[in-house]
């Protein structure tokens, strides 16, 4: 089942998220119905507190490329409790948007690789080396179970211009 997205202007995308202690039937629902909205709004990834609750968890899914301009999807890792232990010193600038601040974007520069660790489904604690576009997705997933917006990340008069289109989501989404 999909499930309706929160907004910027709504306060659990600025809370620290839970840890998640068990792994049960009902986070294993709850995750499969996140999946579903991931692919339905198209997104690289999702974060629980992107669909109203606050817990240490989220999905990415990395479309993979197949030719110049054809696309598949790629396959939806799950991340719970998650941790980054390491991260590259090198760094790259790209575009970032959100499912939660629709229409906007913004360049954010971040580390090219990371070294994490997190649970699966299983329960199991796992570690990964993750670049690219993978290490990227997860540094703004797990951004937002800390509390952080990728606009938080975005510089200068960039960031400045950004601020009407907030302003008008806020408003638009704002909860009476």
């Amino acid at each position: 089942m999909e499930l309706p997205l929160t907004y910027y202007g709504n306060p659990i995308l600025r809370k620290k998220c839970a840890q998640i202690g068990e792994i049960d039937e009902e986070l294993r629902l709850f995750i499969k119905d996140l999946e579903e909205t991931l692919i339905a709004c198209q997104g690289y990834g999702i974060a629980a507190p992107q669909v109203g609750k606050a817990l240490a968890l989220f999905l990415v899914n990395i479309p993979i490329q197949k030719g110049e301009d054809e696309w598949e999807p790629g396959q939806t890792k799950v991340y719970i409790n998650p941790k980054i232990v390491h991260y590259s010193p090198e760094e790259w600038e790209r575009p970032e948007a959100c499912l939660s601040i629709p229409g906007v974007s913004g360049r954010v520069s971040r580390p090219v690789t990371i070294n994490i660790e997190a649970t699966n489904l299983e329960g199991k604690r796992f570690t990964e080396t993750l670049t690219a576009l993978e290490a990227r997705a997860f540094m703004h997933e797990n951004d937002h179970i800390n509390g952080v917006l990728y606009i938080d990340r975005v510089r200068g008069k960039e960031r400045e211009a950004m601020e009407p289109l907030l302003r008008k989501i806020k408003k638009k989404y704002a909860t009476p």
